[in-house]
């Protein structure tokens, strides 16, 4: 086994129309602004950019995320990452009734000293520190969708 890959899995119901979930996604530099674990997002290109991000855990991860696909008709994002965590990510928005169903899948490394120097002792902790980010980005984003209904 080893102690620095991760896989993540995440799935997110939403009562909001799937293209409007899909566009809220597909705006990574709007991320902050509703996902409070997002810390900063710096564009470096069109497809390009530098998210920094921290949950519970006191230490920031950098990482470089490049879009490989992004797809409206299919509503779906596919990155490539670097930095402190190397791997993929795909973000999938679906139709289902009442709404979205959002799923995100998460392959990676770390390469962050820290982590790798944590990684059996903290790996309990990682796993859970990722779980919260999450859980707080689908109650960010179902806020930012609600306020953004018509009355």
């Amino acid at each position: 086994m080893d102690l620095n890959h991760y896989r993540f899995h995440s799935r997110w119901e939403l009562p909001a129309a799937p293209d409007a979930v899909y566009r809220v996604l597909e705006d990574v530099p709007g991320y902050p602004h509703w996902w409070c674990e997002v810390r900063e997002v710096r564009r470096t290109s069109a497809t390009e950019g530098v998210l920094r991000f921290r949950s519970l855990l006191p230490y920031d991860l950098r990482v470089t995320a490049r879009v490989r696909r992004q797809d409206p008709d299919a509503r779906l994002i596919e990155a490539a990452l670097g930095g402190d965590l190397v791997g993929t990510l795909v973000w999938r928005v679906a139709t289902v009734p009442g709404g979205a169903r959002v799923d995100f899948d998460q392959d990676v490394r770390v390469t962050s000293r820290v982590m790798r120097l944590l990684a059996l002792p903290g790996r309990p902790l990682f796993r859970a520190n990722h779980a919260l980010m999450m859980r707080s980005g689908r109650a960010g984003l179902a806020r930012l969708l609600a306020a953004a209904k018509p009355v």
